[in-house]
């Protein structure tokens, strides 16, 4: 299947996203350096294009629900594709513990750092709100996208979640 991609401009930088006839294969959050670096392939297919206008309109402030987006699913292994699909479920302006992912997937709390580790490996960050997860303790944990915690706090509060200071 071929692949093409595009860098695009949204309110917090330059997002990167890439696809192939079975779905998105990549995102990139700002700055999109690894995928900036390339040309970009011209125009995007009109459902390539409506998720780039919305991405524009979520980092703008307008949430939106990236769970009906096309994923090419065949790119992450079997663990990960449902918590990925089970982190869809989780709504902007929500958080979760890793453990409450492990328990939505049905596995015990125990499964809750390969969560972690498999949620520091989403290749769609953002569409699927890994940043949406937090430490059993309610403390901000590591976010493996440009910027780390900064970018993870500045989504959630974008996205209208509740934050406390430790």
């Amino acid at each position: 299947m071929p692949e093409a991609h595009l860098v695009f401009d949204t309110p917090l930088g330059r997002c990167a996203i890439a696809w192939n006839d079975a779905g998105i294969i990549a995102f990139a959050l700002p700055p999109a350096d690894r995928l900036a670096a390339a040309s970009a392939d011209g125009e995007p297919p009109p459902w390539v294009a409506d998720i780039v206008a919305r991405v524009q309109r979520h980092l703008a402030g307008e949430t939106q629900d990236f769970s009906k987006v096309r994923y090419d699913w065949t790119r992450v292994s079997a663990f990960q594709r449902r918590i990925y699909e089970a982190a869809l479920r989780v709504k902007s302006g929500q958080t979760q513990s890793y453990g409450q992912l492990a328990a939505a997937i049905g596995e015990p709390p125990a499964v809750a750092r390969a969560v972690g580790t498999a949620l520091g490996q989403n290749p769609w960050p953002l569409l699927v709100p890994c940043h949406r997860f937090i430490g059993a303790d309610g403390r901000m944990t590591g976010f493996s996208a440009p910027g780390g915690i900064k970018t993870k706090l500045r989504l959630l509060a974008l996205e209208g979640a509740q934050l406390f200071a430790e």
